[in-house]
């Protein structure tokens, strides 16, 4: 798949590789070059693990930094060589889950200034030149205030990023061929009641198979989703939690997304899914990309 460039925009360190990490693993073993874009660095999340308790501080600094480290682990596992901080290192801050006071600091990813968030994107967009980017829903799949953001900015910023009119200092234009945006389908949930792993198909959002449009099935990969998994270990619970049953489940490594822009390319099955998110794309007419700053 050489030729082939896939970008992610994910809100915290762990999303990645909760929603999309057999995705990545898959096309980094493949050869398609993967880009993860990370929005903020995760200072307010939960910690699970009691050892790691005292790294919730007055400002969240030591957690998001600890974050920072799992991060890098897990992108490792993941074969992914290509990251950036959304603004840069530290620019935005969690916002934390919705009304929550947090929403409203001026440093929240929440309050982010979109033009200047905007630029931020199209900076990297223009100088990793994906063919196809992944990112939320604009309900960022279950509301949490950074996850919105996340599709907010990424979605505004495919017009001017493709505008050679518009801010030419941050480099060549680039339009992107397809975007899509992660979703659970309802069969894979209910394959994860029926193992025990959720209580009900309710516990989730999800959506119906039919307004599926592509399913990437990387069960081949799923130690490595699952080694990405364990990485995060300041978040994820892999003793006893939630993700500790679902990781046995082969499904796991199933990964459903939504096409909202581009071309829909070749399927099959009784909704016609597409089976790869390059599917309909010939890489090798597309300009070589430009190397960038993975600060």
């Amino acid at each position: 798949m050489a030729g082939h460039r896939l970008l992610l925009v994910h809100a915290h360190p762990d999303d990645e590789t909760i929603g999309t990490g057999a995705t990545m693993a898959r096309y980094a073993r493949d050869g398609a070059t993967v880009i993860l874009v990370t929005c903020t660095r995760g200072e307010l999340g939960e910690i699970v693990a009691p050892e790691l308790a005292g790294l919730r501080d007055g400002d969240g600094d030591g957690l998001a930094q600890h974050r920072e480290s799992e991060l890098a682990e897990a992108l490792a596992q993941l074969g992914t060589q290509r990251f950036y901080w959304l603004g840069g290192h530290g620019r935005w801050r969690d916002s934390g889950m919705a009304g929550e006071p947090a929403n409203g600091h001026p440093d929240a990813f929440a309050q982010a200034d979109l033009d200047e968030a905007v630029r931020a994107m199209v900076q990297i967009l223009r100088t990793e030149r994906p063919q196809v980017v992944v990112t939320y829903d604009a309900d960022g799949g279950y509301g949490h205030p950074d996850h919105v953001q996340a599709n907010r900015v990424t979605m505004a910023a495919l017009e001017p990023a493709a505008d050679p009119a518009f801010a030419p200092e941050l480099g060549a234009p680039w339009q992107v061929s397809k975007v899509y945006w992660t979703a659970l389908a309802r069969s894979m949930i209910e394959r994860a009641v029926q193992a025990g792993a959720l209580a009900s198909v309710d516990e989730v959002p999800s959506r119906p198979d039919e307004e599926i449009t592509t399913v990437l099935d990387a069960r081949e990969h799923l130690a490595a989703k699952v080694a990405a998994l364990r990485a995060h270990r300041s978040q994820v619970d892999m003793a006893g939690g939630v993700f500790a049953t679902v990781a046995m489940i082969p499904e796991f490594a199933v990964e459903s997304y939504v096409l909202v822009r581009g071309e829909r390319g070749p399927g099959s099955g009784p909704h016609n899914w597409e089976d790869d998110l390059f599917a309909g794309l010939d890489a090798a007419t597309r300009p070589a990309p430009t190397p960038g700053d993975t600060g």
